[in-house]
This record gives C-alpha cells, structure tokens and sequence, in this order.
C-alpha cells in the first residue's frame, strides 16, 4: 500500500479519492512538522502569560468576552466539543467520512492552527487503522466552519460515541483500544482547531465533483450512442462552428461526439439528405449543453483544489510575526456558491439525457417501433424508463434550488450571516446520485434503440459501449423485470466501466 505525506499545500483529487477507497495510508510530511511544532509552541507560550485568545483563554461565539483560566483550558476544549457535537440524520457515508478526515488533517499540516502533532497523528492512525467516526450529516449552517459534524469525528478521537464497523457501528472507544491507540486529551485551542473548518461540504464536494468529472465524459458516450439510434446528424459538431464560440467544454465536447461516432456504418447509411435536415435540440445542442456543465465542473474543481489546501479555522497563528490573528477563513461561501453551481451543471447533464431518451421511446419522433418493443400492448418496453428518468430530473429542479441564498443568523446574532454549504454540498451529492440513474436510463434506451439498426456496425467508441451494455443487460424481447436491467446498467456507470472500456479503444475523451 502506497504513502501520501500531507503537507497542507499539494492534496490533489486523485489521492482524496485514493484514501476515500483505502487504497493509500496518510502520514505528515517532513515540511510539515516544524511549521505545527513553531505555531504549538506560541500556543504554550500565549498560554503560560495568560494572554487573552478567543477560544484558547475565552469562551466561543457570544461567549467570546468571558475569560478562562489556565486550569480550566482542557475542560474548555472538551466542553466545546461535547457541546457542539448535536448532528442528526442519516451518518454520512464512510467513504465520504474518510475523506473529512484527511482534508482535515491536511489543514492542520499548513501550520497555522497551533495544534500538537501528536493529535493530527490520532487522527490520521485512525483514518490508517479505518477506525472511522460515524457522523450525522445534518447539522451544520456552513460557518463557523461544519461545527456540528467536525465536532462528531472529535468525539470519536476522544473515544466518545460509535464508528464505523462494517455496516454497523462499534463504541470508538472499543476500536481505539483494540488498535493500541489512547484517546486524545484536548489540550488549550485543539478542539477550536479541529472542528473550525470547512471539510464536511469539502468532503461531499470532493467526491461528487470526481464524479462530476466521470458522468460528463459517460454522458457523452450515451449522447453519441442516443443520436446514433436516432440516425441524427453530425453536422453540429463541425469544428468550424465550434471556432467561432469558443467555449472549452462545447469545442472538447464536439470533439468527443466525432470520435466516438467515426467508422459507423448507421451514420453513413443515411449521410445522404438527411444532413439538410436540424436535429432536436437535445441532439443538436449537445456540445453547447454538455459543454457548459463541462466548463462549470471545471470551476468547481479550480475552487475545490484550493479550498482543500486553505487553512480555514479560527484564529490562525503565523508563527514566524508571533501573530494571532482572528478573522473568517472558515466562512464556507467559495464552497457553497461551488457546491450549487455543481449541483444545476449535473442536473443540467440529466435535463437533456432525459430528453433524448423520450425522444427514442417516443414512436412518433423516433420513426423506431413504441416504447423500444416489437409487440407493443402485450409488452410496454421502455415505457417506464422513461417515467424514472423523468422523476429523477423532476426532483433534481427541487433540489438545484441554490442552498447559498439562503442565511439564518446564529449564537445570539453574532454569527449572522452562514453559508449553508453544507446543505450545497449534501444537495449536489444527491443529484449525483440521481444523475447517475438518469444515465443507466439512457444507456439501456440508447442500446435497445440501436438493436433495431443491425446488423449496421456502430462507432468506434459507441460498438464499445453497446457491446459491454449487452453483457450486462439482453435485448428487451419481451417485458421482463426492468428494475434489475436498471440496476445492472446503473453498476456500469458507478464503477466507470463502459467509460473506461471506451477510452481503452479510442483514447481518453476530452
């Protein structure tokens, strides 16, 4: 098993996702200990002149005028933490907890929190050992930081409350002792150090915009393969259209469609007068539509790569002025206006496929038999695909309502404006995981519309696909249970393997 040495500065997606599938142990890196080191000891140093520092000698938010003394400070932290440990709802996934952990850990090796290395060391034993807290998923306003759910994976490094044990849960107290780890004892300004933060919506954010990145590129395969079946045309993907608007994401978009649409015999078939003829938008448009959410994921992720970088607890020590200084680093707005950006680009994703997949179930628009079966009545095909996809991008529109418009003050109106980017980042994660299913529905329509062009050999790119669904999921002959061709084909998207198949043939798509 690979190391990842954290340093604060260069946590990249590809090894969030790494430790999301515990595929990579974490440890603090060389750099980063003498930064944690010099930043504790001002820390020791405020604290033995009993200096006043919100949170480290006074009380949080509205309590921020009431001094503590130094025999007191322990207490503070783990009434703190205690406290402000109130989730609720269903626990947020364990992968998505794991990567919590490390984005958290990762901003305390930036050096600026004043936080003993020993405790980012508990922390990242546990994420090592998969001693793994369970944690509520609501809760939080989104500032000051993800109080609620960081102060939940706290209560498990104190041995307090379950983690994760397969599909159940254990006492934390029980794991941490089997794996020879002794509970942390919160020394002054550790429990503000490791819940103030933004890592609960990062975490969510992190994995549905690794998704984001996979379903855009699949979304393009099923596209290709819907106007294959639809005997559309490529003209919309002429490179000289897309010069002249030069969006990114539509030109790589268009790019994409060509390639995976190059050698079929079904296009050729009907090049001929049918090239004079403008599709649908949902075929034509294709590249401008996809495009858009294309450049709008890649937004998402310039500010996701930064923000999982970022110190964002409060207040930072810059140890090298002797400086403690108070402000809002974990004020989660970058996050929130990110988190619903990606939201509305994946739901834009399922808008059109649900369109294109009407139009193949539709006998009327499709010039293919009803509904994608050859004896209609008896048998309702595809029917009802089509009415999941539509529910699914109907529930969509409900949840791309941008959760960062919204703000309710808190701690007695000293807090009063929040982020609500955890309520983003949870909404985007479970479009996601609609969008997912508006794709297996494509996918399956798109492969059972193009049954009905044999034996006219495909594209180079959608053959691949079309052959992969097929062992997955037989030509409809007659009504079966579709619920089990959905959740087969659904597999397929989850796991990337018709994408990867894919670019294996004919290189990775733009």
């Amino acid at each position: 098993m690979t190391m990842l040495k954290i340093d604060g500065n260069s946590l990249t997606l590809d090894d969030v996702l790494a430790v999301a599938a515990g595929t990579c142990r974490v440890a603090l890196s060389d750099e980063a200990l003498p930064r944690m080191q010099a930043s504790r000891a001002l820390v020791d140093e405020w604290v033995r002149d009993n200096k006043v520092m919100y949170g480290i000698t006074t009380g949080f938010g509205e309590f921020s005028n009431v001094h503590i003394g130094r025999d007191q400070l322990e207490q503070l932290q783990r009434n703190l933490i205690v406290s402000h440990a109130v989730g609720c709802g269903d626990p947020i996934p364990k992968h998505i907890t794991r990567i919590l952990m490390l984005l958290r850990a990762n901003a305390l090796a930036k050096g600026y929190s004043g936080i003993r290395v020993s405790t980012v060391e508990l922390l990242l034993a546990m994420l090592n050992e998969d001693i793994i807290p369970v944690i509520p998923s609501q809760g939080s306003v989104g500032s000051s930081g993800d109080l609620v759910q960081l102060s939940h994976l706290v209560c498990g490094m104190m041995g307090l409350e379950n983690v994760w044990n397969g599909d159940g849960h254990r006492p934390a107290a029980d794991a941490l002792k089997e794996k020879g780890l002794e509970p942390v004892v919160l020394g002054a300004k550790e429990g503000l150090a490791l819940i103030n933060g933004t890592q609960m919506m990062t975490a969510y954010l992190s994995w549905t915009t690794a998704r984001a990145k996979s379903l855009m590129r699949q979304f393009d395969i099923a596209g290709a393969m819907t106007l294959e079946g639809l005997l559309g045309t490529t003209n919309a993907c002429d490179p000289r259209l897309h010069a002249v608007r030069p969006h990114p994401g539509q030109q790589k978009v268009a790019r994409n469609l060509l390639r995976l649409l190059e050698e079929s015999e079904i296009r050729e078939s009907h090049r001929e007068g049918h090239d004079a003829v403008q599709d649908a938008y949902s075929l034509r448009c294709m590249p401008q539509v996809h495009g858009a959410s294309r450049d709008a994921i890649a937004y998402v992720e310039e500010v996701l790569l930064r923000e999982i970088n970022a110190a964002t607890d409060n207040p930072l020590i810059f140890a090298e002025t002797n400086a403690l200084i108070e402000g809002g680093n974990f004020h989660g707005q970058p996050v929130a206006l990110a988190a619903d950006f990606l939201g509305i680009a994946l739901a834009e994703l399922a808008n059109i496929s649900e369109r294109r997949t009407e139009r193949m179930v539709n006998g009327k628009l499709s010039g293919l038999p009803r509904f994608l079966t050859s004896q209609g009545g008896l048998n309702s095909g595809l029917m009802i695909a089509q009415y999941t996809a539509a529910s699914l991008v109907s529930e969509n529109k409900v949840l791309a309502h941008p959760a960062s418009v919204d703000s309710i003050p808190t701690s007695a109106n000293q807090e009063d404006h929040n982020s609500m980017g955890s309520i983003g980042a949870r909404k985007a994660w479970q479009i996601m995981r609609n969008v997912e299913n508006v794709l297996a529905v494509e996918f399956m329509t798109a492969a059972q519309a193009l049954d009905f062009h044999a034996p006219m050999g495909l594209g180079r790119g959608t053959r691949i696909a079309h052959s992969l669904l097929r062992q997955s999921v037989p030509h409809l002959d007659a009504d079966r249970l579709m619920f089990e061709d959905l959740r087969r084909t659904a597999e397929l998207v989850q796991k990337n393997t018709i994408l990867e198949n894919v670019e294996h043939t004919i290189g990775t798509l733009e």
